[in-house]
């Protein structure tokens, strides 16, 4: 038999369990997730760069996009903000810059085109920025820029052509950090997997002093269309610290496959030249090496090894190679 107590303890529990209901139902909402954002013309993307949060996707539809774009929204390692689309969507600027991350870090580019403005993808103050399979071409100056201390950023799979168009020999097709300054420390860029050239104007990759522990690897090259101007004579150039330039290939250029230069005190050492591969047909420099160092010393030091080659030219390098 339930007595008035039992009956009395039964409705509180009760009373208990619908208030905790109630409290459930009126929780906050979780945070909406991540979501994706269409874009098809030029005023949706530049609506789309601006507004994007960390985790978002902006998904390019094809067609061509006119004029200059430009974020400056950070995203988080954890949480990226990716911007992507097929081939044929075309980011195309009558001038300045195609597209613009200045201290957007943790984006990612992919898939898409960039082409007809001064410079391809200016990367600036902004860490771990991914560019991936990407076409940049048709351009008065450089490819794709990693500047002002733009840290672990990466190009990869992707292709960067005819470049440099202005005729002042400063085309190249992926640029490391600022000339003539070491307070650029656009440190451990990686350049993986790329096609560059033919018809880039300066080097393939061209690394400046005050940057650090990048890596170059598995990259064809085409110097076909060199100038020569501002001594643009080599597929890549390093003037930065501690570089691994690893299994590239490369093909036509002007005088060198590769090279390294001091242009201030203490830098462009401690390279590594390992599983390279330079054909040197029809180079017409002084030097024709497959390897040119131009500041070896007992303080700065670059290593080359034997399982780096080359076709015609005059030799592979002008230090003694490592086994």
């Amino acid at each position: 038999m339930r007595t008035r107590r039992t009956l009395f303890l039964s409705a509180l529990a009760a009373t208990a369990a619908t208030a905790g209901l109630a409290a459930t139902a009126t929780a906050s909402p979780a945070p909406a997730a991540a979501g994706t954002i269409e874009v098809s013309t030029a005023a949706e993307l530049k609506s789309a760069l601006t507004s994007a949060s960390p985790g978002d996707t902006i998904h390019l539809a094809d067609g061509t996009y006119t004029g200059n774009f430009k974020t400056s929204t950070a995203a988080s390692s954890g949480s990226r903000i990716t911007l992507t689309g097929s081939s044929k969507a075309v980011l195309t600027a009558g001038g300045g810059y195609g597209l613009h991350l200045n201290g957007a870090s943790y984006w990612t580019v992919k898939g898409v085109t960039v082409t007809g403005g001064q410079k391809g993808i200016m990367i600036d103050s902004a860490k771990g920025v991914v560019v991936d399979s990407v076409t940049v071409h048709g351009l008065d100056m450089e490819g794709v820029h990693f500047r002002k201390s733009s840290s672990g950023g990466v190009i990869r799979n992707s292709k960067i052509y005819d470049t440099g168009n202005d005729g002042r020999g400063m085309g190249e097709g992926v640029y490391v950090g600022t000339a003539n300054t070491l307070s650029d420390k656009s440190d451990d860029v990686q350049i993986i997997g790329n096609t560059i050239g033919p018809d880039v104007g300066g080097e393939a990759v061209d690394i400046k002093e005050g940057t650090t522990g990048g890596k170059v690897s598995g990259n064809t090259f085409d110097g076909k269309g060199l100038t020569g101007a501002h001594y643009d004579d080599s597929w890549i150039d390093v003037k930065g610290n501690d570089y691994v330039i690893e299994n590239n290939t490369g093909k036509n250029t002007t005088n060198n496959g590769y090279e390294t230069h001091s242009q201030q005190s203490g830098w462009g050492c401690g390279t590594v030249f390992r599983g390279n591969k330079s054909n040197l047909t029809g180079s017409t420099g002084d030097k024709q090496l497959a390897i040119n160092v131009t500041n070896f010393s007992g303080s700065c030091r670059t290593t080359v090894y034997a399982s780096n080659t080359v076709t015609a030219g005059k030799g592979l390098t002008n230090i003694t190679v490592t086994p």
